[in-house]
């Protein structure tokens, strides 16, 4: 009966599926044990046990052990593995944003510089960053600023395809990640996120009064070289043309020319 409980506790940490369904069957099983270990009682009550007949309670007893320490050890299993999966859960993700950090971000974008080195397939990068964002902080407080990234993620999350990844990069710059995209689907999907962001304002409550922020992006974009280049460089690309977009005027995107040679620049100096 112990053991009933270990399985309806597993059951409900179960999405539902297969495995949550094999678990419930398991669960009736162990009521079928219980009536029949009863029956054998009820069967035998005011009687006297041959030594025979013994041992059906002992093994029903050991059985009932072993079922007990499978269900006890099942839930302790799925509770431990549960918590590694939130562990790393937290260690790829920005806490504010819920999208994925710089580690991440690091990490994916090597692995796919390599795989399409090796394959010889397409990958476009997105550096984007809010604009003005210092006079929201400065005028609205921290809170809102923090509201505004929250804001721009979600929509980042609801443009973007799933084959796509998106990760803050610090403050308030973002990192998209374009893989098997050539320059001009690059560039129109980021036109279509700078027009999403630029129509779609943030609204918060200020002093009890309905406020509304609108926001824009600059956005500048980089596509993989087909020669020995680096993330490093693609990044480098993508840095120069988003700062080439907030020179320009902001709230556009800019392209960084496909085979235009890295100068040294804003990773260079500080050395990111």
């Amino acid at each position: 009966m112990i053991a009933l409980l270990f399985v309806r506790k597993l059951a409900k940490e179960l999405p539902k599926g297969r495995t949550r369904n094999w678990w419930k069957i398991l669960g009736g099983l162990i009521v079928l044990f219980i009536c029949g270990y009863f029956s054998f009682y009820l069967m035998k009550l005011g009687t006297q046990y041959s030594s025979s007949e013994m041992l059906v309670p002992v093994i029903f007893f050991f059985g009932a052990i072993f079922v007990l320490l499978v269900c006890v050890l099942a839930y302790r299993t799925t509770c431990e593995l549960k918590r590694i999966f939130v562990l790393e859960q937290e260690s790829i993700t920005d806490p504010l944003t819920g999208i994925f950090n710089r580690r991440h971000l690091d990490r994916r974008l090597q692995e796919e510089v390599l795989r399409c080195h090796r394959y010889n397939l397409l990958l476009a990068v997105l550096l984007v960053d809010i604009d003005h964002f210092k006079k929201v902080n400065d005028t609205w407080g921290h809170q809102v600023g923090d509201l505004v990234l929250k804001h721009v993620s979600r929509i980042f999350v609801e443009v973007l395809r799933q084959t796509d990844m998106v990760a803050r990069f610090g403050g308030e710059e973002f990192v998209i990640l374009l893989p098997h995209t050539p320059e001009t689907e690059s560039y129109s999907l980021a036109e279509r996120l700078r027009k999403t962001v630029e129509s779609t304002p943030l609204q918060f409550m200020s002093d009890g009064t309905l406020t509304e922020i609108r926001v824009t992006i600059s956005i500048g974009s980089a596509c993989l070289l087909p020669e020995s280049d680096s993330a490093f460089d693609l990044l480098e690309r993508a840095d120069k043309a988003m700062y080439r977009a907030k020179h320009d005027g902001r709230n556009r995107v800019v392209r960084c020319p496909g085979h235009s040679p890295v100068q040294p620049g804003r990773y260079q100096h500080e050395g990111r």
